[in-house]
């Protein structure tokens, strides 16, 4: 594969349906290369399994979609920007159908479901629990018609380019390992997610948090890291990983059990299985907590189901959990909650503007303060759609903007091996953060995480190579949620504090934001 050209008119780096979508706006302006780290079929919108949320069939409304979206935000949504969100959707859908994506469908009529904290069925899925890979699929291919778009995969984005406080460029390692830099007139980050941040979660191994270091590093503003969702429901087998259950199985009836066999969700939420994701992921560690086992799990129950419904709609999860000898239709699977989704991350507009000039950020790196505490189910990949359009519209007026010179790259090492240090302090900040900086937090296990991860800082402080970079990334982000965390003394949405169990609408019915050293609220 050949390297990255020196020069395109916009980079996007990120390969997911935000990318993607914002690379095909773009198109009709310049010339579009995307980097994607590496295959383009590696990213969280590949595992994407639930659907996508749109106002569609006749039994809904788009202010209902809106309404869904505020209350599971938990006061902290921008309005604005979930106005945007769900009045855009009904038209990023038609695109996507045009482009040849393939919904469920009952003849010719779109399928919806429901997940939890919806009010109508408005969940359109493909192929069952392969939604995510469908749209990837139909907006890869859409991107592949359009002869300005080059899609380079293997490429590893480190550091963005500042020239008089300007962004007009990145250093990257190529995937032949050699350094490289390239300048644009304007640089997208669509680059994901961070679970990777913890020892437990859904993502896949790319999501480190790269987009939000890199711009942090930059001088780019970021907001509400300290709200991260985990999902409830992640496959827990010691030698397997942590497969996503997706929220669908429980819209469609599936109950949570404890190692007593009790539906337990009816007494933490009136909705039962079907509360909010924060919800339902503390009351499952609630009864990890009191079982007093060693290993402790809670059990997702489908055997109620018809097997042959189950088997048709869900096809992903249960050719993958058969795969560990276990059949979903006639038994229990084992679960915990797992770290799923970021609501935090680069602050931006409602058309991708970060707080840098020249820099634009789409989907999850984004924190435009849509989803707001605690984003509403399947809400994720029509962000992406319905922002990485809008940032590409933007970012065309960009065009031309690039400096005349730019500095040279940094010398680097190449890919390399695996690196045995390295991957040890990996692990270490994923284990304090799963510990410390989870699912319920206090503010003495916030201290001690900033505390250790100080004093792992100087192992991390100049990579050399691509995991390296990645384990300077892990630790940047992480320090940043652990300090949102620790300000923000209340609980909401996502971010549950123990010594804080209650809202503070007065001091904090605002979106955090670190620049540099500081943290403030506004």
């Amino acid at each position: 594969m050949a390297s990255a050209p020196a020069q395109t008119d916009f980079l996007v780096v990120g390969a997911g349906v935000a990318g993607l979508r914002a690379a095909i706006d773009l198109a009709a302006a310049g010339s579009v290369t995307v980097l994607a780290k590496r295959e383009v079929a590696d990213s969280n919108t590949q595992w994407a399994q639930g659907g996508i949320a749109a106002a569609l069939s006749d039994e809904d409304e788009i202010s209902l979609h809106l309404q869904d979206t505020l209350q599971a935000g938990d006061g902290l949504c921008n309005p604005d920007a979930a106005k945007v969100l769900v009045e855009d959707a009904p038209g990023r859908i038609e695109e996507l159908i045009q482009w040849g994506t393939e919904f469920d469908r009952q003849g010719t009529k779109l399928t919806f479901g429901r997940e939890g904290a919806h009010s109508r069925n408005r969940i359109l899925h493909a192929h069952g629990d392969s939604t995510g890979r469908e749209i990837l699929r139909a907006l890869y291919a859409k991107a592949k018609t359009l002869k300005n778009i080059s899609v380079m995969e293997f490429e590893f984005s480190t550091d963005l380019i500042v020239e008089d406080g300007r962004i007009c460029g990145i250093h990257l390692i190529t995937d032949k390992g050699q350094p490289q830099h390239m300048n644009a007139s304007a640089v997208l980050l669509a680059t994901g997610g961070l679970g990777q941040l913890y020892r437990n979660t859904t993502n896949p191994s790319v999501a480190t948090g790269d987009g939000v270091a890199m711009a942090f590093h930059a001088g780019a503003e970021v907001s509400d890291m300290e709200c991260i969702q985990f999902h409830p429901t992640a496959l827990y087998l010691k030698k397997a990983p942590r497969f996503l259950l997706s929220e669908a199985l429980r819209g469609e009836g599936a109950y949570l059990r404890n190692l007593e066999m009790h539906r337990f969700m009816p007494k933490y939420h009136p909705m039962a299985e079907l509360a909010p994701r924060d919800v339902v992921a503390r009351a499952i560690v609630h009864e990890l907590e009191v079982s007093r086992v060693k290993e402790p799990v809670v059990y997702l129950d489908l055997t109620h189901l018809d097997a042959d419904h189950v088997k048709a709609r869900f096809p992903r999860i249960y050719a993958t959990c058969l795969q560990y000898n276990i059949d979903i239709t006639t038994e229990l699977i084992p679960i915990r909650p797992a770290a799923h989704y970021s609501m935090g991350g680069i602050r931006s507009d409602l058309d991708g503007h970060s707080t840098l000039p020249g820099l634009y950020v789409a989907g999850e790196a984004a924190a435009t303060g849509v989803h707001g505490a605690n984003r509403l189910a399947s809400n994720s990949l029509l962000e992406g759609l319905v922002f990485g359009a809008r940032a590409g519209r933007a970012m065309r007026e960009e065009l031309g903007k690039t400096p005349a010179s730019i500095r040279a790259s940094r010398p680097l090492a190449s890919n390399g091996p695996m690196d045995a240090p390295i991957e040890q302090v990996v692990g270490e900040i994923q284990d304090l953060m799963w510990r410390d900086v989870g699912i319920v937090r206090t503010g003495a296990t916030l201290e001690r995480a900033l505390d250790q991860l100080a004093q792992i800082c100087p192992r991390v402080a100049h990579p050399q190579t691509r995991r390296a970079f990645e384990a300077r990334n892990i630790h940047l982000v992480g320090t940043l949620v652990a300090r949102a965390a620790l300000a923000r003394e209340e609980s909401r949405g996502a971010h549950y504090r123990l010594d804080f169990p209650s809202h503070n609408d007065v001091k904090f019915l605002k979106h955090s934001v670190i620049k540099d050293d500081s943290v403030r609220f506004e």
